[in-house]
């Protein structure tokens, strides 16, 4: 039987959403699954909404899209919610993940989803200025999408964060990046 994930990451560029589709990507590669990640923006400034997409699959993948149907809906930001339809196309029994402080219940209201649907929230931006010392979301909020949807191996991501990030950072700035996405698994709420 194929298992097929397929993630929407909506967010502002600059976020990080890009890379962490692909270290997602590359950690179901390492545990001997098909993938695929792509993004969707134009010569967008800092600061304008993107998308980006991963697929990961027990057989090969032999579609080459964009997801229009996903099972997983990554936001980075939640200022998003205002100007995107981010739970467009999201599967009945989908989960939604949203970087902020609002309590899931609140923004289950908000979006209009069904009680079908998990919603999540977690403060990746208070926890990346915590960690890392800049509001970059991305690492945290893979933390959450793991603890909320176990797509991937923790061990396994964080070992491709540290060879990814080895290649401009020191250690320090890897263990500050573990240690926020060891923060978001805690705290990410859902409902």
């Amino acid at each position: 039987m194929q298992q097929l994930t397929e993630i929407r990451w909506h967010a502002r560029a600059g976020q990080g959403a890009v890379t962490a589709a692909k270290v997602v990507a590359e950690t179901a590669l390492a545990a001997d699954q098909y993938l695929q990640a792509m993004p969707e923006y134009g010569p967008e400034r800092m600061g304008a909404p993107i998308k980006a997409f991963t697929r990961i699959s027990t057989t090969p993948i032999e579609i080459h899209c964009n997801i229009e149907n996903p099972h997983i809906v990554i936001v980075l930001d939640d200022s998003l919610l205002d100007v995107v339809d981010v739970a467009e196309g999201l599967t009945d029994d989908g989960v939604i993940i949203i970087n902020t402080c609002t309590p899931p219940e609140q923004v289950r209201a908000a979006l209009n989803v069904p009680e079908s649907v998990r919603v999540a929230c977690v403060d990746a931006s208070g926890i990346a200025l915590d960690t890392i010392k800049r509001d970059i979301p991305n690492t945290p909020m893979v933390g959450a999408l793991i603890k909320v949807a176990g797509v991937v191996d923790m061990k396994v991501f964080k070992s491709l964060l540290a060879k990814n990030l080895s290649k401009k950072f020191g250690q320090e700035m890897i263990d500050a990046n573990w240690a926020s996405v060891d923060r978001a698994y805690e705290e990410v709420t859902v409902a």
